[in-house]
């Protein structure tokens, strides 16, 4: 078996995408917001700084930018610190450092209006700095002042902070993905067991170990190990009916070959003991091969329409019997339908409409309902009744010696409607003769 033919293998590998979907999914938009977040700190501290410089910032008598010695940021006077400061008057093309730019080169933006604010990321050489920007208009005791101040922050601290959470982060979510990727196996392993269980019980029954499939298991598998055992059980039935109706054979066959036996050796009674018992023979392998095909109770057949098939053999017997002239009468709902064979139905409704119409003088009536118990048919006819409602079940038992027939129809559908788990009984009928009910139960 294939590894992708597995229904384990299969919820595994999709739990398993779809979790790595989403932690990595999930981990990115994190990621992305923190860096977002971030950045614009950072942003928002460098314009802290610019207003600190704006506080700190005078214009002499002259024109001439006075810077303080000191900042309150203390990383604006130790040089390389990371956090770079200047002011340019646009005017006189002066501009003013901070201490912390000595022996470095950084790029600060000087084309900034008046009034506006420029934040963005510039590089220079083989290092990037978030820059912050801003243009005033500073009124001096004599003249106004164009000013452009321009703080910078060298990148790799954002870069370094961005760098610590994502390697934290990612080495969380990849241990959570672990642990939930071995919490979705342990509970697949769980919920899988019941399959698992009716797949040894399955072997268990093919090797011969169990007769049916025994453990109770969740409601969405309930009703297949229920149909399983269906299966199973009309299987075993049908069996034990080809195997019991070869040994009936068997057995019933040996008293006409002894008859024909004994005939050979007296040629005068040879041909009429040979059409006699051949007729026999015939009537008791159809019998047998029709208990042996009988298909009996089927949860598995679709629904058959009973009107249509009572019908049809109402309108056969009418034929048959044309020189009776018999009132012939079904009452059968359009939409009574029920799981039966279609074979089997004929069967088995023709053989019981067949003896009624055999016998009838005058009537037949049949009707068919469904209630509480399952399936019900009546036949009625107006003919002399059953004198014996038990023998007349048995193989070649017939009423009356006078009316054609070998016995048979009577014993097969009783064979039939035992192999669907009914019931037929024989009493006396409202119209003066003999009435047969059969009863099917419901699955």
């Amino acid at each position: 078996m294939r590894f992708h033919d597995s229904i384990r293998a299969r919820l595994i590998i999709g739990a398993t995408l779809v979790l790595i979907a989403f932690v990595a999914g999930a981990g990115l938009a994190v990621q992305r917001a923190h860096a977002d977040s971030v950045r614009a700190a950072r942003f928002a501290q460098l314009r802290s700084t610019v207003y600190l410089l704006l506080a700190g910032a005078e214009v002499d008598a002259g024109g001439a930018l006075v810077m303080p010695e000191s900042f309150p940021e203390p990383r604006l006077s130790l040089p390389g610190s990371g956090l770079y400061a200047s002011i340019v008057d646009v005017a006189r093309g002066e501009a003013w450092h901070s201490s912390s730019v000595v022996g470095l080169n950084p790029p600060f933006q000087r084309g900034v209006a008046v009034g506006q604010w420029r934040q963005e990321t510039l590089a220079a050489g083989d290092r990037a700095y978030l820059a912050v920007g801003y243009g005033v208009k500073w009124a001096g005791r004599t003249q106004a002042a164009p000013l452009v101040l321009s703080v910078l922050e060298d990148k790799a601290e954002l870069d370094r902070e961005v760098g610590i959470f994502e390697r934290t982060l990612w080495t969380w979510l990849g241990g959570a993905a672990v642990l939930l990727l071995l919490a979705q196996t342990v509970l697949l392993e769980w919920g899988l067991s019941p399959l698992r269980r009716i797949t040894r019980e399955i072997r268990r029954i093919e090797h011969g170990e169990q007769a049916e499939v025994a453990g109770r298991y969740p409601a969405e598998i309930a009703a297949l190990t229920g149909n399983l055992n269906t299966l199973i059980r009309q299987e075993r039935v049908r069996q034990t009916r080809y195997k019991e109706a070869l040994s009936f054979l068997a057995h019933s066959l040996k008293t006409p070959l002894a008859v024909l036996r004994t005939a050979v050796r007296e040629p005068a009674r040879l041909e009429a003991a040979v059409k006699e018992q051949v007729a026999r023979m015939d009537d008791i392998v159809q019998h047998q091969l029709g208990r042996a095909a009988a298909s009996g109770a089927a949860r598995f057949v679709p629904y058959l329409p009973l009107a249509p098939v009572l019908t049809r053999t109402r309108d056969s017997l009418q034929k048959v019997y044309a020189d009776k002239g018999l009132a012939f009468s079904v009452d059968c709902p359009p939409e009574l339908s029920w799981r039966i064979d279609e074979g089997d139905a004929f069967e088995m409704f023709g053989n019981v409409m067949d003896n009624a119409a055999k016998w009838a003088r005058h009537r037949v009536a049949v009707k068919a309902w469904r209630d509480a118990e399952g399936l019900n048919i009546r036949i009625d006819d107006d003919g002399p009744g059953f004198s014996d409602t038990q023998s007349v079940l048995r193989l070649h038992v017939r009423g009356d010696e006078q009316v054609p027939g070998h016995g048979v129809g009577l014993a097969v559908v009783n064979d039939l409607v035992a192999s669907h788990e009914g019931q037929m009984t024989l009493t006396r009928s409202d119209l003066g003769g003999a009435r047969l009910d059969i009863t099917l139960p419901a699955f």
